[in-house]
């Protein structure tokens, strides 16, 4: 019976051996599947926060091209608005210079015209021409022989 009982304390020993093995590997894999799920939980959160990093430089790039953009037109429309400024000018002294050609070929024209009257007229009886009409036309043949 002594042996019988021997037996008996170790095949429970060795059930309660059994049992604490199964706690413990039930306990270490629980253990494992909770740090695989924080892992995941973890690089989940990191890839979201990359995520979130790029976009936000995405957004600030953009909004520095835009800026760029924004300064750049404004300072092309800034030319554009020279270059017709300039185009104006330019225009105006075409027609100042005109009106000034124009005046002094009137005013050039007008003293013409007042000289013209006042000098005297040409002599009507020219060579051929007594009194303004015309008599005749001689011709002069020279014979050689």
């Amino acid at each position: 019976m002594n042996i019988q009982l021997e037996k008996m304390k170790q095949k429970q020993e060795c059930e309660r051996r059994k049992r604490v093995a199964e706690e413990k590997h039930k306990e270490w894999v629980q253990k494992k599947r909770e740090e695989e799920r924080r892992e995941r939980e973890r690089k989940l959160s990191k890839e979201m926060a990359e995520k979130a990093t790029k976009e936000l430089e995405k957004m600030q790039l953009q909004e520095k091209a835009e800026v760029k953009y924004k300064e750049w037109l404004k300072k092309k429309r800034a030319e554009e608005a020279e270059k017709k400024k300039k185009e104006k000018e330019k225009e105006k002294e075409r027609e100042a210079e005109l009106q000034e050609k124009k005046a002094r070929s009137e005013k050039i024209f007008k003293e013409w015209l007042h000289n013209a009257r006042n000098k005297p007229r040409p002599v009507l009886n020219g060579y051929g021409f007594p009194r303004g009409k015309s008599t005749g036309l001689y011709f002069y043949m020279y014979v050689v022989t």
